[in-house]
């Protein structure tokens, strides 16, 4: 792979002499910024960054060092587990704390961000400064930055782009012995599946096989109860099979596209996968346990969010070539996966406003947020990820464009967390636990997000 500024002639294809001179337009920007002080008003401030604690925020840290040089600010950040991210945050939110100057909030959380006015419109500033949010993934804007949803109001700048994805050890699918095992059995090749249908298979071919002497298992998938582990999950299998949020022509009717048909069918999918190819004693995992779980050599495949791809591409034991990346595959209704990542948003009760703001200019230039990617960030610019070399940029970066071309989220309803609590426990009790049908706990999730919209005056 050629360096990114190792050429330095005009090429033979126009993507890349517009993209070269789309770069030196970036540098002349930027440096016309730092020399004109335009993120800087002569005032060294302290902010603070509400994030998650997870390796991206790590990336964020290195990252910000330049806006300090550039800006004279001062960046602190209080990063808070994904376990507890939700209720620490949101309360800091509905308490009207001043701990956070900028949030790097869940994709859910915009509606309640935009309708409670925890959050500062952006679109008179976006407008003021040049940013446009046709710069950005399509699927990115409507996940992280509008309220309402498909209407160009703005709470947020796209910051952080992920997707539920998937990793497999490839050095394992290519054993020439378990080729063979393989096509014998199923009656098609061992490699990354194509759909539903297949993961399914793989992952029973891999339950409880001798690995080099050890124990190996086929799949880790989010199966937690607590905050929004399996709800992530169990939606992957659910899209791909029909389910709908809603009657399209009429929002908040819910009958008959939450528990349709496809829908059953999809959440009958997931217990299975759970019941024939996960490893014992994972009744409660989410991020953490699986990337575990895969590292350690315990199966052959994880669901899990794209971030931890750097991670793995890194480990010593499966980086290096020993592992792929896939989408999550199609099912009988389509191919969809469920959208992760979040926005980054001013705090409307911060008394630090104009500096959050100078943060959030810096943190849209195209040049800093192609340093977020080469940091192990993952950028929601249409200048980075639609760049000549972006796919070849690393191993997983293929996969994580059609990943996020495929995209569909959970609510962003102000009430969003009663929804997912609901969802959560009639997901667990049904898949997990095995309480019930499939059908009872879809219908019960009808009448549970139906209370839910009557007591938020939606219906």
């Amino acid at each position: 792979m050629r360096g990114r500024d190792e050429k330095v002639g005009p090429s033979n294809n126009p993507w890349e002499d517009k993209f070269m001179k789309m770069k030196l337009m970036m540098h002349a920007a930027a440096g016309a910024m730092m020399a004109t002080g335009a993120f800087a008003d002569g005032h060294a401030t302290d902010l603070t960054l509400c994030w998650a604690a997870w390796d991206p925020a790590n990336s964020l840290i290195e990252l910000s060092k330049d806006f300090e040089e550039q800006s004279g600010h001062t960046m602190n950040f209080e990063f808070v587990p994904w376990t507890s991210f939700a209720d620490r945050m949101l309360n800091e939110l509905n308490s009207g704390g001043q701990l956070c100057d900028l949030m790097i909030g869940d994709s859910q959380w915009i509606g309640g961000g935009a309708e409670n006015g925890h959050y500062v419109k952006l679109n008179d500033f976006f407008d003021a400064n040049g940013i446009s949010m046709d710069d950005f993934l399509p699927a990115t804007v409507t996940g992280y930055a509008e309220w309402p949803k498909n209407t160009p109001n703005y709470y947020a700048l796209p910051a952080y782009a992920d997707v539920v994805g998937w990793t497999y050890r490839k050095d394992w699918f290519e054993r020439p012995e378990l080729q063979t095992e393989f096509m014998d059995t199923y009656g098609y090749a061992l490699a990354a599946p194509e759909t539903l249908g297949q993961l399914k298979d793989i992952a029973e071919f891999f339950q409880g096989r001798d690995i080099d002497g050890t124990t190996v298992y086929g799949a880790a998938i989010y199966t937690e109860r607590g905050s929004e582990g399996i709800t992530m999950g169990v939606t992957n299998a659910l899209y791909n099979f029909g389910f709908e949020y809603e009657n399209p022509d009429q929002p908040y009717d819910l009958e008959g596209f939450v528990n349709s048909e496809g829908a059953v069918a999809g959440l009958e999918f997931y217990k299975e996968l759970y019941d024939v190819g996960t490893p014992p004693g994972s009744s409660n995992w989410y991020m953490g346990e699986n990337i575990d779980a895969f590292r350690s050599g315990q199966v052959a495949m994880q669901m899990n969010f794209a971030f931890v791809w750097p991670g793995v591409e890194a480990d010593e034991t499966v980086g290096g070539g020993n592992s792929g990346y896939f989408p999550n595959p199609a099912g009988p209704a389509g191919q969809f996966a469920q959208l992760g990542g979040q926005g980054i948003s001013v705090v409307a009760y911060s008394e630090k406003q104009d500096a959050a703001l100078e943060y959030i200019q810096w943190f849209a230039q195209p040049e800093v947020q192609q340093r977020w990617w080469d940091l192990g960030g993952a950028s929601a610019l249409r200048a980075v990820v639609e760049a000549p070399d972006f796919a070849t940029s690393q191993p997983y970066a293929q996969t994580f464009l059609d990943s996020m071309a495929i995209v569909k989220d959970f609510w962003a309803e102000p009430a969003y967390a009663d929804l997912l609590i609901a969802t959560q426990e009639r997901m667990h009790n049904y898949v997990i636990a095995g309480e019930g049908t499939a059908q009872e706990a879809l219908d019960g999730l009808v009448r549970d997000w139906t209370e839910v919209f009557e007591d938020e005056g939606k219906l």
